[in-house]
């Protein structure tokens, strides 16, 4: 009887969603534990170890893991040695049989190059003819590394002058290319456009000779360093984008340290073909994307929730679009990605070529991939979620309400606008917030539409028109991928693949949670019980 009762009640379905909903929880929470743990110390400064073998020889680097030895059944130890240009890897086992001592010596450093990955030795001599180091201080590797970092930040300047100057010639031959298929090429305006490129390309002459003699002056400075067996190896201070002796440093700078690494991760623009330096082309990339994404589809969504809800009369025809709508939000992912190649792509981009650049034929424009093909297949890919919430949204709404408002004079225009959309507009937020964070993390329609790995150019910069929806650009989840999967160096590419997914999962909280806010507050204002 008693269990009869506790099966009429429903107590087992009570206990069966509590299990499904701490298992999801446990699930969420082991990822971002896993991602966490792995990611979030990534940057801090680990000390190197030097581990002399019981041959004689010796091996430099930070340890990386313990495991059993599967061949001997013993323990082994993975150390990071670093200089891929020496030895053509970046990792090594030892056999702990192997092992006669382990130290760390506190002169050992650890230079981060602008290639082949971190170099760790000791410094044998500086070669600095160019630099003049201050009389009251003792040359060292980092003050000559500071020292010389003006005339590298320099370098570096003047050939983001250059790449500028070459986009302008980009710009100014379009034009003029277009002038021409007009056949106004023997205009005043075509001369006037010549005179433009001519301009630029002796500023661009200019300019490469400034920074051909600078190169020479900073490549004069080198640093002579071994490895633990003493290979010496001479590298251009200039390639050093910081140094550092983890096993000297204090705890204080070692924070230091960390800190200018996540600043580096947030503002500066990857190298190591993508595995070191910063992700601020790909964190712009995902940020303008998901903006140009939600400015598209939202408005169609809640336009068309809107519709269906209130204006369009039920019949055959409104539940096939229904259907259809829910079956439109199951679709994997890259079968948009084949729809916006097709349609998008080759469809309305190879039209608008046709139309409007027809004198750069046949290379194309917007007959290729770009950000703003890539937005409107992520658009279509999340305006089944808009159209379903907003009419959920709608749904809930007490029809008494509707009632009330129209037995007030009210027209239906006017009710929808100043009463149903208000109170529904939390709702249509929650549909939002969903499409936003599937958009955020979808990566398979990108790879198809516009997506790549390293972006010249960002989508929007000072360069007319501004605002380049034709460019290619960078996506946090493709960088997850490319780095992860595609990498020449996959073990030495994994701490960044973590990282880069930390960061990714920040982004679409941060975005998720003002968005959420706003519903709150939304939800607050317009709740039934203050109307």
């Amino acid at each position: 009887m008693l269990t009869k009762k506790f099966l009429r009640q429903g107590e087992p379905y009570v206990w069966a969603t509590s299990l499904a909903l701490s298992m999801i929880l446990f699930i969420v929470f082991l990822l971002l534990y896993v991602v966490l743990a792995n990611g979030i110390l990534v940057f801090w400064p680990k000390e190197v170890s030097q581990v002399t073998m019981t041959d004689g020889g010796l091996v430099l680097g930070e340890e990386i893991r313990q495991e059993k030895d599967p061949a001997g059944g013993g323990k082994r130890f993975q150390f990071k040695v670093g200089n891929r240009d020496l030895y053509g890897l970046d990792f090594k086992w030892v056999d702990a049989r192997m092992v006669k001592t382990f130290s760390r010596p506190e002169d050992v450093y650890v230079l981060e190059r602008q290639e082949h990955g971190n170099f760790y030795g000791f410094l044998r001599e500086l070669q600095t003819p160019g630099l003049v180091i201050p009389a009251e201080k003792s040359m060292s590797l980092q003050m000559a590394r500071d020292v010389i970092e003006p005339q590298r930040a320099e370098v570096s300047k003047i050939e983001k002058q250059i790449a500028t100057l070459n986009r302008k010639v980009e710009y100014s031959n379009s034009r003029l290319a277009r002038l021409r298929y007009k056949k106004e090429g023997a205009t005043p305006a075509a001369a006037a456009v010549r005179a433009e490129i001519e301009e630029f390309k002796t500023e661009f002459d200019r300019l490469v000779g400034i920074l051909n003699g600078k190169r020479t002056i900073v490549a004069a400075n080198v640093a002579v360093l071994v490895d633990a067996n003493g290979r010496e190896k001479t590298i251009a201070l200039a390639d050093i984008v910081r140094c550092y002796q983890p096993n000297a440093m204090s705890w204080l700078e070692k924070c230091s340290y960390y800190m200018i690494r996540i600043k580096e991760l947030l503002v500066a623009e990857p190298r190591e073909s993508n595995t070191e330096g910063g992700l601020f082309p790909a964190i712009f990339g995902t940020i303008m994307l998901v903006f140009m994404m939600s400015i598209l589809s939202f408005p169609v969504g809640v336009i068309a929730g809107i519709y269906l809800r209130e204006y369009a009369k039920e019949g055959y025809l409104v539940k096939t679009v229904r259907i259809a709508v829910n079956n439109l939000a199951g679709i994997p992912s890259i079968v948009y990605g084949i729809f916006g190649l097709g349609f998008f792509v080759y469809g309305v981009g190879g039209q608008i070529d046709q139309l409007f650049f027809a004198e750069n034929l046949p290379t194309p424009t917007f007959g290729t991939g770009g950000i703003l093909w890539a937005s409107l297949t992520l658009g279509l890919l999340t305006v089944p979620v808009v159209i379903v919430a907003t009419e959920e949204a709608l749904g809930s709404i007490p029809p008494g309400i509707r009632e009330g408002s129209q037995a007030l004079a009210a027209t239906k225009f006017q009710t929808l606008t100043r009463i149903l959309l208000p109170m529904a507009s939390p709702g249509i937020l929650t549909g939002f917030i969903l499409a936003m964070a599937r958009a955020a993390g979808e990566v398979a329609p990108l790879m198809i539409t516009g997506v790549v790995k390293l972006a010249p150019a960002l989508p929007l910069d000072t360069i007319f028109p501004y605002l380049h929806l034709d460019r290619k650009f960078m996506h946090l989840g493709f960088h997850i991928y490319d780095i992860g999967f595609q990498s020449p160096n996959v073990e030495a590419a994994k701490p960044m693949v973590y990282v880069t997914t930390l960061l990714l999962i920040l982004i679409v909280i941060i975005m998720t949670s003002t968005a959420i806010f706003l519903r709150n507050r939304m939800r607050e204002r317009f709740s039934v019980a203050d109307l």
